[in-house]
């Protein structure tokens, strides 16, 4: 007869000891784990005194031991064969690897394929997926001081995910290996389903839990599925599945019971309300029993309203650099069926593409998975992204708005319903233009429930009570929290735009639906400020046409360069000496070229174009020989004035080179030989360090005088400006200013032609 009591081996108990110690738990956790009173039994199980039989089993169990290999044998167990541990052990294995072999077919059908909205057939999970990171600590739990986000401004922070609340990532599967509960949160389209997919593909082929049996649940259609049945449980829609193939109730109770199952529940945030409660409860009574087993929920971060008790928390990270071009590179081998050397060809131009400055907001979007899709897709027909990038995003919002629940068939609650597609596009575009005017990309949770409400108050049969109008904000903020994933709590009590991308736009729309003078005039009187250069240019892509958008910021522009400013001064020379130039570019790159070589040596526009030009071969080679020459010279002042006596040393032969312009003199005899004059006056390179050092010290200030006025008598170049910190910040927002106005020229098309080109004749020119 079988003993009523076990007790562990010597071997038994060190097993059992570092599984305790794995798990990180006190004695009264494991004992109230397993349904004991007290600790008495756990303390009597790790010191080899004899507990009873079914206790001794749900601690190894919890434990994830096999209590075969915990017991210590007797010979009267040996006695009776029935009840062996080792032959139980071979039982559940045999039954186990039976189950598995019969439920191959059906994990691969329901995991292996993934359904990508706008690509016709299915495509292969292997082929495309790419290996997800995880967010141990959850960004929407950390407590976060507002201002330390807040003084972050938009032209600073990096817009690959918003420079904020970084945290350490760990792969997808380790976390799996590591909790045998998990809740994988993830903003909407972020790739939760796809890595439960993996998870049970990955089990199913014996690559990872390959001792267990995958049960993947879509909760969804459990919801559906058991509508009618009012007495349903998990175990009943496990045992269905395994119906045909011949397998009893028992025998799925036996896996379940000996935690030999990974069990699978997918999207948990696409359960309908009125369902919810119901599936909730027939989890938890499952976890109650069946606790032994790996157990993996998938869920919008914003629609977990229900915490499963011994479950780990985890977010799913965006893409990181390298997992958008490994997902871009197998996007264009598997689905646009290109061969593996074009495949990384596109891939590697998509990425250098993305990271194009002005192309960071395609960046940002690119990082969530199903915004990379869609972008790999517009990329593909002309192996760039359109111009009209509002059309883009556009179509991402469509996406999160509409189409990413529409083609799954999902249905959100009734009060958000309430409002339409275009009321839901005016109530963000109302948030984005109040909060971005506002330079606030983050926002405590009441005032964006605020904001939320001054648009609903405003909206026919809008409720007038103060308190159920809050309450509907409240309600209407989590709604698009968790269905579209637009706003996202960034830290406890902080929403923000999940994309500065997103908040652009509808700021922008917001300008282009209520188009006219006044807000028109309102927007450009921010055109010298560098975070509003994307609504600029969303707001000239939507204006058809933008002839009057356009006019106003050229207006603007010539008011920068005033008549009694030093940049007007400065603005009349570059105009007068570009007009000198007899060449067949653009007068207004002309200008361009002169705007940036007068400025000093260390100035970024005036290294960036110097060194671009001097870089690309075009010194002497494309451009005509009077601005080669003008350069030439600039490049010459600019080595003399980074000099100093320590390294006139080092930099006495470059210097020489740099004067050594015969082949750009031939027809100015008079310059070359002054040039060669104030060559000699250099002293020889053979002298040492210290009579060079002694030379500079002497006479290296009046030698730059002697070659800036040469060059200004000469080529009327080379001025010193003499600007202050406020004349270089008018400089630079002018500079600014025009280069924004040349690129929404070039952005848009709706503009009339005679409009186009009498403001790219205007641009650089000083104020009147």
């Amino acid at each position: 007869m079988a003993k009523r009591s076990l007790q562990a081996s010597v071997e038994g108990i060190r097993k059992a000891k570092q599984a305790f110690k794995r798990k990180g738990w006190t004695q009264e956790y494991l004992a109230a784990t397993v349904g004991l009173e007290t600790r008495q039994p756990i303390w009597k199980f790790f010191t080899g005194k004899p507990i009873d039989r079914q206790a001794f089993n749900e601690i190894c169990l919890a434990l994830e031991l096999d209590p075969a290999e915990i017991l210590q044998q007797s010979t009267e167990e040996e006695a009776v064969p029935a009840d062996k541990p080792t032959q139980a052990t071979l039982d559940i294995n045999n039954l186990v690897d039976r189950l598995r072999s019969l439920h191959y077919g059906k994990i691969q059908a329901q995991c292996g394929t993934l359904h990508l909205l706008d690509i016709a057939r299915p495509i292969a999970l292997n082929e495309l997926y790419v290996d997800v990171n995880i967010l141990e600590e959850m960004s929407s739990k950390t407590w976060i001081d507002i201002n330390e986000l807040q003084n972050c401004q938009s032209d600073k922070f990096e817009r690959f995910g918003l420079g904020q609340v970084r945290q350490q990532r760990v792969s997808g599967l380790e976390a799996v290996v590591q909790y045998s509960k998990l809740m994988i949160l993830g903003k909407p389209g972020s790739g939760k389903t796809t890595f439960l997919q993996s998870v049970a593909i990955s089990c199913n082929q014996g690559l990872f839990q390959a001792d267990c049996l995958p049960i993947f649940i879509n909760l969804k259609n459990l919801a559906e599925d058991t509508k009618d049945i009012p007495q349903t449980n998990l175990v009943n829609y496990i045992f269905n599945s395994f119906v045909h193939f011949n397998i009893t109730e028992q025998q799925i109770i036996t896996i379940l019971s000996h935690g030999r199952a990974l069990i699978l529940l997918d999207a948990l945030d696409e359960v309908a309300e009125k369902d919810s409660e119901r599936i909730t409860k027939i989890i938890r009574q499952f976890l109650e029993i069946f606790h032994q087993n790996k157990i993996i929920i998938s869920c919008r971060i914003a629609a977990q309203h229900y915490r499963f008790q011994g479950f780990t928390e985890v977010e799913i990270a965006d893409f990181t650099k390298l997992q958008i071009i490994t997902f871009a590179y197998k996007w264009f081998l598997v689905i646009a069926k290109k061969t593996p050397a074009k495949a990384q060809e596109l891939a590697q131009k998509f990425m250098q593409k993305l990271e194009l400055p002005e192309n960071a907001p395609i960046l940002e979007l690119a990082a969530t998975p199903i915004l990379l899709n869609l972008t790999c897709l517009l990329f593909q027909f002309a192996e760039d992204f359109p111009s009209q990038r509002a059309e883009l995003y556009k179509q991402g919002l469509d996406l999160l708005l509409v189409r990413w629940d529409e083609a799954r068939g999902i249905k959100r609650d009734r009060l958000y319903r309430n409002l339409s597609l275009l009321q839901k596009i005016k109530l963000l575009s109302h948030v984005a233009a109040v909060t971005f005017t506002q330079g606030q990309y983050f926002l405590p949770e009441n005032k964006m429930r605020q904001l939320i409400a001054d648009y609903l108050s405003q909206l026919p049969q809008a409720i007038q009570d103060t308190d159920a109008l809050e309450l509907e904000s409240e309600a209407v903020l989590k709604a698009i929290e968790a269905q579209h994933g637009l706003l996202i709590e960034r830290a406890r009590g902080i929403y923000s735009f999940s994309h500065l991308t997103f908040q652009e736009y509808f700021t922008a729309r917001e300008i282009f639906a209520n188009a006219n003078s006044l807000t028109l005039q309102e927007l450009v009187s921010h055109i010298h400020e560098e975070r509003w250069r994307e609504i600029f240019l969303l707001t000239v892509g939507m204006l058809k046409p933008a002839d009057d958008l356009l006019q106003l910021m050229q207006q603007k522009i010539a008011a920068l360069a005033t008549v009694k400013s030093k940049l007007n001064d400065f603005m009349t020379w570059v105009t007068e000496k570009s007009a000198d130039i007899q060449a067949s570019y653009h007068p207004a790159s002309i200008r361009a070229f002169y705007f940036t070589i007068a400025l000093p040596p260390e100035h970024p526009l005036a290294r960036n174009q110097i060194f671009a030009i001097s870089l690309d071969g075009r010194l002497a080679g494309n451009l005509c020989t009077d601005l080669a020459l003008d350069l030439a010279l600039t490049h010459a002042l600019a080595v003399s004035l980074t000099m100093t006596a320590d390294i006139f040393f080092q930099r006495l032969f470059a210097l020489s080179l740099a004067l050594d312009l015969k082949h750009l003199l031939k027809e100015k005899p008079a310059l070359q030989t002054s040039l060669q004059d104030l060559k000699k006056q250099l002293p020889s390179q053979k002298q040492s360090r210290e009579t060079l050092k002694i030379w500079w010290q002497n006479h290296g200030e009046a030698w730059i005088d002697n070659l800036r006025k040469l060059m200004i008598d000469e080529r009327q170049i080379g001025h010193d400006w003499q600007f202050n910190q406020q004349d270089w910040q008018q400089l630079q927002q002018y500079w600014y200013a025009n280069q924004l106005l040349l690129d929404c020229l070039n952005s848009s098309a709706e503009i009339t032609p005679d409009v186009r080109e009498a403001i790219k004749n205007s641009l650089l020119l000083p104020g009147n």
